[in-house]
């Protein structure tokens, strides 16, 4: 999972930089995206590499690959989440979606298991800046492969608010 265009040291993620998102406010207006679903059982993917893998296949042959290519997961249920990846164009035979909205960002680091402590973190986060939340997006920043290479697993938490 390409995060990052351009090459990097394992030939597929990049290094991702965490300063760039840590603790900023962003906002998108009308940000592209192609939307996916993932099957999960108990909020544990089943297909994601396949899915990334076919997606990333159709972005790439029809010349949409974003400049930094952004992967986001939207947990719909303990069995099914949307993802969404960042492009440059609509194409024929995506689903592509426009996002909009003012987020907060956060960076996590370490092993998926923590992710109920990141969301509270999270939660505590946005409330520090008397903000609500409206909608919560992960963005998972490298593939597992190049996460042990690199020795982090980043997580950035998108909160919408």
């Amino acid at each position: 999972m390409n995060t990052q265009n351009g090459t990097s040291e394992t030939g597929c993620c990049p290094r991702f930089n965490p300063e760039a998102w840590d603790e900023k406010e962003i906002t998108w207006t009308e940000k592209l995206f192609v939307k996916d679903k993932v099957h999960s059982f108990l909020h544990i993917p089943l297909n994601f590499g396949q899915v990334m893998k076919k997606n990333m296949e159709k972005i790439e042959k029809a010349g949409a690959s974003a400049k930094e290519t952004i992967v986001l997961s939207d947990e719909k249920s303990m069995w099914r989440s949307d993802l969404y990846i960042a492009v440059e164009k609509d194409f024929e035979g995506s689903d592509a979606v426009k996002i909009s909205g003012t987020f907060l960002t956060k960076v996590f680091e370490g092993p998926y298991k923590d992710m109920g402590k990141w969301m509270r973190d999270m939660n505590s986060f946005v409330t520090s800046k008397e903000k609500t939340t409206k909608k919560m997006y992960l963005f998972y920043t490298t593939c597992p492969k190049c996460a042990k290479v690199y020795g982090k697993n980043y997580v950035v938490i998108l909160d919408e608010v």
